[in-house]
């Protein structure tokens, strides 16, 4: 039977007394962090930012950073959606330290506080760095192995508002050290140093976003095309924590910001004393990069990236280097001459055309009009060699294939789960900021887990003990009986 409109009405407007902690499941994710991991630490991150005697009285930092939280957590594109997300949801409350009957915070609070009293600051980042320091206490970071790639997010601006712009192309940083390779390459030798380079600005043209003249247009092969940023992100091989998170333009080659970054953690953290490998893909295979890691003493797991090769003519592979001739040497077993090295550090090494006219191979060793094959080699070449045979090695291909299980599992998380397939906000700093905030609710998630895990291990432990004392206890008594 139907019940009448005035009974319903009745139900509507019934009132109860609860407890709020009894709404949230012991199993939900909110209460498995709030009894794992202590955010009081964003109290001495933030103290500096806030006055003691001047202005009202502030929303207390850690709640604010605990609604922010919660938004990257379950993946809440807006602070405004949050805020209306936060008002029926007894969970989130209770994380939050909010009684049924309380206000939620306003969304432009969070806005506020991040265009105004965060502005500028590297909070987020110190909050960032903090949480990694947490997991390294709990034994959950290695430190021996790092794994590092980039992933796009799609900008938040209109493919189609643009202008074409002349900007300047930012020169590649170690400059200084690849001229200094050059010149002594050169000089043992027996050739003339060449002149430092004249300090002018080169340029570019290229598509400037209107809506966010700070992400860059990507064209990249097999990648879609469009205003984006990068993500360059670094995990540890263990439990798959964050350990570094960088944005940059998407038209910004991979490796153009690995070894900043990755001075960056052996500083923080004190990677260097025990970093031994690190897994990264063909992008990166640059020699500047193997010349580092070989200085740095790292093993280098890089995939080789596939040199471009004219058909039917034999690729560089074909020609063995003699490094106490200084020589290579061609297929039919001629030698190619070292005759001189260029600014951009490669050592040319030339055949003699004299040979070479006559040579039954030559159709297949160059279409030069002058009957000469010409073989470039980097300063830097013999690191990059060692590099590609580590690769090769047993050892260098089970830390390669890790990134399978980390840093590609880490971005389809990021993405699936925590919205960072595009950018919410527009600049530089403030997509930096979600990297930082997205990066920040995985680790987490993570940590609190894992004590979860580890604190319920401990407990069964004690319990298992607990009645093996009871039973010898029985068993004891029972034989004195019995006796």
């Amino acid at each position: 039977m139907l019940k009448n409109k005035k009974l319903d009405a009745q139900e509507i407007y019934q009132m109860e007394l609860a407890c709020i902690d009894i709404l949230v499941p012991q199993s939900h994710l909110l209460r498995v962090i709030h009894e794992n991991v202590d955010f009081s630490f964003i109290m001495d991150k933030v103290r500096a930012f806030y006055s003691e005697s001047q202005g009202r009285p502030p929303i207390d930092p850690v709640r604010l950073f605990k609604m922010m939280l919660i938004g990257y957590l379950y993946g809440i594109r807006s602070e405004r959606q949050l805020e209306q997300e936060i008002i029926p949801n007894a969970a989130y409350r209770w994380f939050l330290g909010l009684g049924l009957n309380d206000k939620v915070p306003d969304h432009s609070t969070i806005s506020w506080n991040r265009n105004t009293r965060f502005k500028g600051t590297t909070v987020f980042q110190d909050i960032f760095d903090e949480v990694v320091r947490l997991a390294i206490t709990h034994r959950m970071v290695a430190g021996r192995v790092l794994i590092t790639d980039s992933t796009h997010m799609q900008a938040n601006a209109n493919k189609n508002r643009y202008t074409m712009q002349v900007v300047e192309d930012t020169p590649q940083s170690y400059v200084e050290e690849l001229e200094k390779a050059v010149n002594e390459s050169r000089e043992a030798h027996g050739k003339k140093p060449l002149p430092p380079q004249e300090e002018g600005v080169e340029t570019k043209k290229t598509r400037v976003s209107v809506t966010d003249p700070e992400c860059g247009y990507m064209a990249r092969k097999n990648k879609p095309e469009g205003f984006f940023n990068l993500d360059h992100r670094t995990v540890d091989h263990k439990y798959n924590i964050i350990t570094d998170v960088f944005v940059t333009p998407g038209n910004v080659n991979d490796s153009a910001v690995y070894i900043a970054r990755l001075k960056h953690q052996l500083d923080t953290f004190g990677f260097a004393d025990t970093l031994e490998a690190i897994a990264l893909d063909s992008g990166y295979m640059t020699p500047y990069i193997c010349e580092q890691t070989q200085r740095m003493q790292i093993c280098a797991a890089i995939a080789e990236r596939a040199a471009p090769a004219t058909p039917g003519i034999y690729p560089k592979q074909q020609f063995i280097f003699d490094a106490a001739n200084d020589v290579y040497l061609c297929p039919a077993g001629e030698k190619l001459k070292y005759q001189t090295t260029n600014r951009s550090g490669y050592a040319e090494y030339v055949s003699d055309s004299a040979h070479c006219v006559n040579c039954p191979l030559l159709t297949k060793c160059t279409t030069n009009q002058s009957n000469q094959r010409k073989i470039q080699r980097h300063v830097w070449e013999e690191s990059k060699e060692k590099v590609i045979g580590y690769r090769k090695s047993e050892s260098g291909e089970s830390v390669y294939n890790l990134r399978s299980q980390t840093i590609e599992r880490s971005f389809a998380d990021a993405k699936e789960l925590h919205g960072y397939r595009r950018c919410r906000l527009r600049g530089k700093a403030k997509v930096q900021e979600q990297a930082f905030m997205t990066a920040i609710a995985q680790n987490i998630k993570k940590i609190a887990r894992y004590l979860a895990r580890k604190s319920g291990d401990r407990s069964l432990h004690f319990k298992c003990l607990l009645i093996n004392a009871h039973i010898w206890k029985y068993m004891k008594n029972r034989c004195s009986v019995t006796a």
